[in-house]
This record gives C-alpha cells, structure tokens and sequence, in this order.
C-alpha cells in the first residue's frame, strides 16, 4: 500500500521532470512606477494609502492650486496684451502700406512731370528756332529799308515800320531763349556750349532727376517699414521692377498683402503672441499638474506623503506596483541552457499557491550576463586560485492567460518553473536566444528559424 502511494506520488513529477527542465531559483518580478509631482507646492490631500489598488488616471495627491490659478490668469491677460499689440502692429503697417502705395503714384508722377517738362523743352527751342528765323528776316528787311530810307526812297513813316519789326523779332528772340534757358536750369542741365542742341538731354535722365529721387527715397523709406530692404543705388525703374518681382501677375494689390503679413512690426507682434499663449499653455499646464494622478493600474506602496507637506518637482511620494506588467526571473544553471529557447511554454508553481494551483507561462527572452557579472561586486577570478562555479543566467518567463483579479501574483513570490524542451517553440522570436530588433519583426522574414527536433 506504501509502495502504490509513493508511486502515486512520485509518477506525475517522474513525468514531468523527463519533459522539463526546472529551477528552484525564480521569482516575481514586475513593473515599479514611482509617483512625483511634476510641480511643487502644498500638499492639500491624499486620497490613497498604501495596498490601496488604484486604476490609471485616478486622483493620488491634490496639491494647493491657487498659486497656480493666479499664474494663469496673469499669462491669460498676458495674452490679451499681445494680441491688442498684433492688431496695433497690423493698424500701423496698413497705414504704411497705404501711404508707399501713393508714394509709389507719386514717383510715377515725378517721373510724367520731368517727361512733360522735356517736352516744354524740346517745344521752346522749336520756338526759339522759329523766333530765330523771324528775327534774321527781320534784320534783313530792316537792312534793306534802311538803305532805301538814306537814299530817300522811302519814306521816314515805312521805315519805322521795318525798324519797329526788328525790335520786336529781337525781343521775342530773346524771350524764346530765355525759355529754354529756364527750362535747361530747372531740369538740372548745365549752361550749353556754344554750337550745342539746346534740346539735347541726357538718355537717363529721367532716372537720376532730383525730383524723381527724392520721390524715390521718400517711397524706399516707407517701404523699409514694410520689410523691403532698400537699395539706394538702384534707378527707380529697377527698384519698381524687383517690386513687382514679388508677384508673378505684377499685382501690387497682393503684393502689399504679403509685406502686411510678413512686415518686421506684425511678425514681432506676432512673435510675442505665440510666446504669451505658449506661457498660458504652460500655466495651464502646470494647473492641471496639481492633480497627482495615477499613470498605471496597480496598488499603492511606499507611500511617504502626507496632508501639509511642502514637495519639490520630482519629489517621489509614492510607488504604484503594477498587478499586469508582471513576469518571471528564472535563474537557470548554465548547464541547464543548452535545451532552453524563446517560446518554449512553461509550467509555473507559485509556493503562496501551492503545487495544485500552476500558472501558465512562455520563455521571452535571455539576460545577457549571469547573475554574477551584474553583481554590484562582481567575481575577480585573476588570482590563479580559480574554482569553476556552475552559473546561472536570468530567463525571462512572461506569463500567459494570467488574471490577477482571480489569483494575483506578488512580487517577489518564489516560483518553480517547468519549461517544457522537447514541445515546439511558438510566438515571437520562436526557437531563438535573441530577440529580433522591432524593425525587424515589423518586415515579413524570407528565412524562417527551424525547430528544435524533439530529443528521445
């Protein structure tokens, strides 16, 4: 009857040993989220303490607001400043805009009137060429008449006719020259030399007149208000052909549209704008931030916080333990690796539980080190007095199926893990000790890994 018992009780772990391979060296670990307030201040409340189970986004520590509520209402009138001060900017270059675009009317017309006063010119010396013609003729007749009145052939009434026709032609010869001259003087040209076309301008003249360059500079100093860059070297032709650049269709209209918008007035305004609503967002922010929330689900431990307490930025108060981010460390012996792969399942027995209840798990991966390389002091085996020590490296064992609201697992618990060796490899990384990178699980694999024969 003793025999029958013990066989009874020996044949499943006989079993199950010549399946798996195991260790009495594992143990719950899990996920730590430490609690801090991403702001400091007073401590109003605590709403939990600890093992207190907690769900994401629940409210933890309440801290004083009201320091924070009078920051945000001084970015918020900050904010109505700068906009009063864009729409200022924006009034200011408008009226700008509107008085370039009647200096640039006025250029033109310095322009039409310097054209019209070459005009005037070319017509007064038309007349004076007239003027001249009348006068030789006149000198002639009076020449003539004269002779004729000193051999009294005429009489003295028909010569001071011819003599008066003289007089008068002189004059307006003069008249008409005097014309021109005026013309020459206000057109900036200098006195003419003798044999010289008095009706001869320079070729650019209309581009380097004092008028036409005054009105040039008067328009290239309020377009400077606009953001045009003046060139003072430029002619008035060329400065108004790189200003109608700005627009394919030539249209001055959307041409000062686009200085408007991108004047030095309205995009510092505009700057300032975004830096005050930037300043309110981040008040806002840290508003909110006076609700110490919950980032995970999980239970409350470690709390070091209390009604009244001054915390600084980052200050930890609290801990959450997550109950679903959990897995096992399995320390294998190295000699126990050769048959060990990712994927491979396992069968968990938690000691809290007892060997009738077993949770279900999957080899994800391979520490790469032994335990005794990551010590904070690790082994110094140079001393020549070296003995071979059997080492064990970290298995991760994620668990499958697990449901902590049923049986919730502790961090920390001892585990005996049985990884079953001789059944396939499944999931992710199946049958490998590395874990592919990420990129590389995202792209379908051409060469597939092949499975661990099963060995009798």
């Amino acid at each position: 009857m003793v025999i029958v018992l013990v066989l009874y009780e020996a044949a499943p772990w006989l079993i199950t040993a010549s399946k798996t391979v195991s260790t009495d060296d594992a143990y719950v670990n899990g996920h730590v989220t430490f609690v801090a307030p991403r702001v400091p201040g007073h401590v109003m409340r605590v709403l939990v303490d600890d093992n207190n189970r907690v769900h994401k986004g629940d409210l933890l520590v309440e801290l004083d607001k009201e320091p924070y509520q009078v920051k945000v209402a001084i970015a918020e009138a900050a904010v109505g400043v700068a906009q009063s001060d864009l729409i200022a900017a924006q009034a200011k270059d408008e009226s700008i805009a509107g008085l370039a675009h009647s200096q640039r009317f006025d250029l033109t017309h310095a322009i039409e009137d310097l054209n019209n006063q070459i005009a005037q010119l070319h017509a007064a010396v038309a007349a004076l060429q007239a003027a001249n013609a009348i006068l030789i003729r006149a000198k002639a007749d009076f020449d003539r008449e004269q002779q004729l009145f000193e051999q009294q052939v005429i009489s003295r009434d028909d010569f001071d006719r011819y003599q008066e026709s003289y007089s008068v032609a002189q004059a307006q010869q003069q008249k008409a020259q005097q014309q021109v001259y005026q013309i020459r003087n206000d057109l900036g040209l200098p006195p003419p030399t003798k044999g010289q076309d008095l009706s001869s301008v320079p070729p650019d003249l209309e581009q380097t007149f004092s008028e036409v360059k005054a009105a040039q500079a008067r328009l290239q100093q309020t377009a400077a208000q606009l953001g045009v860059t003046p060139k003072f070297d430029q002619s008035p032709d060329q400065m108004l052909a790189d200003f109608y650049k700005r627009d394919p269709s030539g249209n001055i209209d959307t041409i000062i549209t686009q200085l408007l918008k991108a004047a030095p007035d309205v995009v510092q305004a505009g700057a300032k704008l975004t830096q005050a609503r930037a300043n309110l967002r981040q008040a806002q922010l840290n508003l909110s931030y006076c609700d110490v929330v919950a980032d995970i689900d999980g239970v409350v431990t470690r709390r070091d916080v209390n009604p009244g307490d001054e915390v600084l930025a980052g200050q930890q108060v609290m801990a959450l333990r997550s109950l679903i981010e959990i897995w096992i460390d399995a320390n294998f012996k190295e000699t126990q690796l050769a048959k060990l792969r990712i994927g491979q399942r396992a069968d968990l027995e938690v000691d809290m539980y007892g060997r009738r209840q077993h949770f279900k798990g999957r080899i994800s991966g391979f520490t790469m080190g032994t335990g005794s390389t990551l010590a904070l002091l690790p082994a110094e085996n140079a001393t020549g007095n070296y003995v071979k020590v059997v080492q064990r490296l970290p298995v991760r064992i994620d668990l499958v199926d697990y449901n902590p609201d049923v049986k919730p697992l502790f961090v920390g618990l001892s585990v005996i893990p049985h990884v079953y060796i001789h059944e396939r490899p499944t999931g992710p990384n199946a049958g490998k000790f590395l874990q592919l990178p990420e990129t590389a699980l995202a792209q379908p694999s051409a060469v597939a890994m092949p499975p661990i024969a099963p060995q009798r």
